[in-house]
């Protein structure tokens, strides 16, 4: 009391508001920096769990090919033959039809026998092969280069070395396996890289073993694949096997050179990046528990130098024996790192805002703490999976700029980042979302799903180059979103296959209409290629659209893009029937 008697009226009136100014801009501030932070764990948390599985969903399309690879190569109910000489021609046929599934990467199958007898086929490219026989035990490989499926055998070579395929891994793998299986990865001793070989025993008619057929997969493409996803400037992302070798890695080396100069595995425990080190243990000690759920997960943990991480990972399995473990780890400052400085700038302005004006200070502090609720929600609702909520935040300080941020990365998780058009995540969203409107008859209307699948790519890329190739997904993606209605979406599936939905269709022939107008625009000249072949300035790629109806043909998603796919493919090999040769 007799301190406050000591003051003069302006320390009275002004010392208690600075003090209760202080104190609101303190509490303004821990309670953004809360808000924030919540917000950016939601979101981190979804992040991670979306980067994990799209790297899961790259690792799947990567090795997928490799079983249809053997089942072409040799058939289940086909028995293998008794003698390789009197059915190479036939193997040739089937192991080129087997190579031509999914030629990046399973462009070599091969079978062997328990005569020791081998045929095998590398693929160079779409039209040149070379063919690897052994019908004589005794004798090495003969190797023949030949060009298109039954091109003529060139000169005969053979190898120097004595070649007994019942001595591989693979042979001894698939000879004691009842179904598909995976070897052990190792270093191919001509590319110096990761390779993985999946194998299948081929019985005879009588149902004994006769021999083995396989596959072999580089892991190379899986390592550039990591290197391109955009992860935070720290953070990283890596396979392993469960023994802790590396498979695949976003930043340095996953082989190491050994005594000899040769490369050796590396295993994630020894790696000389502490953070691959520090991660593989946190994720490990979590498998080694029980945690072994194939759906993505979240933790985190103390890294490098007591950092907080972040980090999402999951375990990779397949009927053949496949065992991987996906991990990427981020430091949680990468992701704090605009809240907190969002966080101590505003509340220097806030805190001078008010000394000015209490009025206008407040309510500066109101609406940031109600944009801060706002992309809160937001973040939220991503985490729960709904990516493509509104954050309904416009502004353009340090919070507009994180808003901005999410806002950003919600359009790369919805976007082709090749073409610019929706991306697989988006369409199959939207086509979700349709069908469950559709159940709950608040739309009766039908729609349709229609898949595109480019003609004459392949012969574009092989013959001007991926970037070339690039450009026509481009100008294709383009097209379709161009030719679409607002409340349509066309987007890029993978590779050369595009899905348009057609929200709302009076029937067949109205949904047929819209196809057909689809097909003449793509067979409209590509620009693409005006610049590297003049000639070629009015030629049209043109594609096969499938179409499927909903409810009509189907109301589940994987059902209408089942039917959509066959309807192409059935409409695609019409065409082929009836066409000459591609002027490419």
């Amino acid at each position: 009391m007799n301190l406050i008697s000591r003051l003069s009226l302006r320390q009275m009136l002004t010392v208690p508001y600075v003090v209760l100014v202080v104190l609101a801009a303190a509490v303004i501030g821990l309670l953004s920096y809360n808000a924030g932070r919540d917000a950016v764990d939601t979101l981190a948390d979804h992040v991670l769990k979306e980067t994990v599985n799209r790297i899961a969903q790259a690792v799947d399309k990567h090795i997928s090919g490799s079983e249809a690879v053997l089942e072409t190569a040799f058939p289940a109910d086909v028995p293998a033959p008794a003698s390789l000489t009197d059915e190479l021609d036939t193997l040739r046929t089937r192991l080129w039809l087997a190579t031509s599934v999914h030629r990046d990467p399973n462009n070599y199958a091969y079978y062997g026998n328990r005569l020791g007898q081998f045929v095998g086929l590398w693929r160079f490219s779409e039209s040149e092969a070379e063919l690897r026989v052994r019908t004589d035990a005794g004798k090495p490989r003969t190797i023949y280069r030949f060009t298109g499926i039954r091109g003529e055998l060139g000169d005969p070579v053979d190898e120097e070395r004595l070649f007994d395929p019942r001595e591989r891994p693979w042979y001894k793998a698939g000879q004691g396996a009842d179904t598909q299986t995976w070897t052990a990865i190792y270093i191919d001793f001509k590319t110096l890289q990761l390779v993985g070989t999946r194998a299948r025993r081929v019985n005879n008619a009588a149902g004994e073993f006769e021999g083995v057929v396989a596959t072999d997969l580089s892991l190379q493409h899986l390592n550039e694949f990591l290197r391109r996803i955009n992860l935070s400037p720290n953070g990283l992302a890596f396979i392993v096997e469960p023994d802790g070798n590396l498979i695949a890695t976003s930043r340095g080396p996953h082989l190491r050179k050994g005594p000899s100069n040769d490369n050796t595995r590396l295993n994630a425990a020894a790696s000389d990046d502490p953070l691959i080190a520090a991660t593989y243990k946190a994720v490990k000690s979590l498998t080694d528990a029980g945690d072994t759920s194939a759906a993505s997960r979240t933790t985190s943990f103390e890294g490098p130098g007591s950092a907080v991480m972040q980090a999402g990972y999951a375990r990779l399995r397949d009927k053949a024996g496949l065992d991987w473990t996906v991990a990427v780890a981020v430091p949680r400052s990468d992701f704090m790192q605009k809240v907190t400085d969002n966080v101590h700038r505003t509340a220097g302005m806030a805190l001078l805002a008010c000394l000015l004006i209490a009025a206008v200070g407040l309510a500066v502090l109101n609406v940031i703490a109600r944009d801060l609720g706002r992309l809160a929600s937001a973040a939220s609702n991503m985490g729960d999976g709904i990516i493509d909520s509104t954050i309904p935040v416009n502004r353009a300080d340090e919070i507009g700029e994180l808003a901005r941020s999410f806002s950003s990365m919600q359009h790369r998780l919805l976007t082709d980042r090749l073409t610019g058009i929706a991306n697989r995540e988006a369409i199959v969203r939207r086509i979700e979302d349709r069908i469950l409107r559709q159940r709950r008859q608040s739309d009766s209307r039908p729609f349709a799903v229609l898949f595109v699948d480019l003609n004459k790519f392949k012969v574009i890329n092989d013959r001007f180059g991926h970037d070339v190739g690039d450009h026509v997904l481009i100008e294709i993606g383009h097209k379709l979103a161009a030719s679409v209605r607002e409340a349509d979406l066309a987007a890029r599936f993978g590779g050369d296959e595009f899905i348009v939905l057609i929200d709302n269709v009076a029937n067949r022939s109205d949904a047929a209409g819209v196809r057909e107008k689809l097909e003449s625009v793509l067979a409209s000249p590509l620009q693409a290629l005006k610049d590297v072949a003049p000639d070629l300035a009015t030629f049209a790629a043109g594609a096969a659209i499938g179409m499927a109806l909903c409810p009509e043909e189907g109301n589940d998603m994987e059902t209408l893009l089942k039917r959509a796919d066959e309807d192409m493919y059935a409409r695609k090999q019409a065409r082929e029937t009836g066409s000459s040769a591609s002027p490419v």
